[in-house]
């Protein structure tokens, strides 16, 4: 099972946008896909359509080994799609990631137990720094970075990369980089937006060896795609799938810079 994880160290970067389309292009393609949605805010579990029951099992109870990982797994309606779910109780997690001593690799670890049962697992990861993230992070062979095209972007982008770069000194991560994947890349007809093109020239001149990808353009129709629980292909826009098909190639590839 290849892990990937989006990471954006900001609100408004895209990361749960890639996470969902992601994860759909790779089932549609015939891979048996995990979801985990490590956000407290819940996004991805809400638009994948999962309502959490009471005493539902969720990635809290995984987190804390009170259920095994597969118990806190549930098919979706959309074929090879499943999903470790959230609700906002996963806040309780940050304590008990604190005080275990090895919380980076809690969730590395729970992985490891159902890594024979799918070809990816995508993880949605929280906005901030918190223990989460840094589980995350830990259980992160591939890590992709989304960021919006503006100067917010390319200042998340240096956060998440610092932030790599000091759990990989302490050997909490082992991965790589997959890409860094503008969001957000605003047009008007034939013409890039001047702040746009700057933020993403900006990132090119930051993340030394890591790829830009493609960039993914603003556009309502990756939300009317993501409300309808529909692929851009599905609704008439597969041209807009471009960047998510780059994002795959590169997994597939093993392509990235640690």
């Amino acid at each position: 099972m290849k892990t990937v994880s989006c990471l954006s160290l900001s609100g408004g970067q895209g990361k749960t946008s890639v996470s969902l389309l992601l994860g759909q292009l790779l089932a549609h393609r015939g891979q048996k896909v995990l979801m985990v949605d490590a956000d407290p805010q819940a996004n991805l579990t809400f638009y994948l359509g999962h309502d959490v029951q009471a005493n539902e099992p969720t990635l809290l109870e995984v987190l804390k080994g009170q259920v095994e990982t597969a118990d806190g797994i549930y098919p979706l309606a959309t074929a090879n799609l499943f999903l470790i779910p959230a609700d906002e109780g996963l806040h309780k997690a940050q304590e008990y990631l604190a005080t275990i001593g090895m919380g980076a690799l809690a969730l590395r670890h729970a992985l490891e137990a159902v890594e024979e049962l799918f070809d990816v697992c995508i993880i949605d990861s929280p906005p901030q720094r918190t223990q989460i993230c840094l589980s995350v992070v830990g259980a992160s062979e591939w890590v992709l970075i989304p960021a919006e095209a503006s100067t917010k972007g390319v200042n998340s982008l240096l956060c998440s990369l610092e932030l790599l770069e000091e759990m990989g000194r302490i050997r909490a991560f082992k991965g790589q980089v997959l890409g860094v994947l503008p969001f957000r890349d605003k047009w008007f007809g034939r013409s890039q937006a001047t702040d746009s093109r700057e933020a993403i020239a900006a990132m090119q001149q930051v993340v030394g060896a890591i790829p830009v990808l493609p960039s993914i353009v603003e556009s309502e129709r990756y939300k009317q795609a993501i409300r309808q629980g529909q692929r851009l292909s599905e609704i008439g826009y597969e041209e807009l799938e471009f960047p998510l098909h780059r994002v795959i190639e590169a997994l597939e590839q093993g392509q990235g810079n640690g």
